[in-house]
């Protein structure tokens, strides 16, 4: 019976979640990481809460992130500029770059200026990035203080593309498994000056599933 309740624990305890994000330019499928469990655990509970549900795509850049999470975006005016917006608590950084790392379809939280590097409650992006070149390499290491890049990872920003100056800067906690077509049909939308689709892109629901 022992033997059985610690094989139940361990189950439980080494369970990958996923998450579903259906919006109205398709649904995305994302894997969670277990080595990241602060931010694990914020979007799986947000994603309980329904938090999501109805709250725009309100920062999308071609070649870089579409982003989402703004508390003020569901009931939006086309004018109104969003991304400042935020819950009333962060989440501890959980920056790993030699495990997870900003390659194409990576899911990130975005931050404020924070020296602690803490994330956001709610503010998520998606890379989409481009493929990265030597001089991408040589770029993201003056802006990342001196982070090398490692050779494993520089062979996927090759060859599949990615944002490595965001590397050891921000919490990656899982990545897009399905529905990368859906992130680049995104991307491409007409934004206003502020990054803003100009038609919405809004989430219908996001849900988590096992």
């Amino acid at each position: 019976m022992l033997l059985a309740s610690l094989l139940t624990v361990t189950l439980c305890f080494s369970q990958t979640y996923k998450a579903r994000i259906v919006t109205n330019y398709g649904t995305i499928l994302i894997k969670l990481y277990d080595g990241t469990p602060l931010h694990r655990d914020n979007f799986i509970k947000l994603c309980n809460q329904h938090y999501y549900d109805s709250l725009l795509f309100h920062r999308v850049i071609h070649n870089f992130v579409i982003q989402a999470g703004d508390p003020y975006s569901k009931y939006a005016k086309d004018s109104v500029l969003l991304g400042d917006s935020d819950l009333n608590y962060v989440v501890p950084a959980e920056i790993m770059p030699d495990k997870y790392f900003h390659r194409r379809g990576a899911l990130g939280m975005a931050r404020d200026d924070n020296p602690q590097k803490a994330s956001s409650a709610c503010q998520f992006y998606i890379v989409q990035g481009k493929v990265a070149d030597d001089s991408t390499f040589i770029k993201a290491r003056k802006r990342t203080d001196g982070y090398e890049i490692p050779e494993a990872h520089k062979k996927v920003y090759r060859k599949e593309g990615g944002i490595p100056h965001l590397d050891s800067r921000y919490t990656v906690f899982g990545e897009v498994i399905k529905g990368m077509d859906v992130v680049d049909k995104i991307s491409v939308v007409l934004t206003d000056k502020n990054d803003r689709p100009r038609k919405e892109v809004r989430i219908i629901e996001a849900r988590i599933i096992k």
